[in-house]
């Protein structure tokens, strides 16, 4: 299973995201848990996650959201705007599939 943490300002503009996410997964028979959360849930709950997407909306957290991840070996990125704006579930799963790979691949 695969565990992918949304973060957004209040959490929940990226719940619809998760929606769609989900709704990917389910239709593609892959397991996943997928949860937003917002800025203050960020550390405490980062480390039970296998990566963090941000909403563009905090992008300028990216440095140090990093950096605490860092700690726990957990990738963070940004989401593409274009996708977020679109809630285009699939890209964003795809994408955050992506940055696992190459995490599990750099270690």
């Amino acid at each position: 299973m695969v565990k992918i943490l949304l973060c957004c300002s209040a959490g929940m503009s990226t719940s619809m995201v998760v929606q769609k996410m989900e709704k990917y997964a389910q239709q593609s028979d892959l397991q996943a848990e997928i949860l937003a959360v917002s800025l203050e849930e960020f550390r405490d709950t980062l480390p039970r996650f296998d990566c963090c997407l941000l909403g563009p909306q905090i992008k300028y957290k990216l440095a140090e959201f990093k950096q605490v991840a860092s700690e726990f070996n957990i990738p963070v990125d940004v989401i593409n705007p274009m996708d977020y704006g679109m809630l285009n579930g699939e890209k964003i799963f795809k994408s955050a599939l992506s940055l696992i790979a190459a995490n599990k691949g750099a270690v």
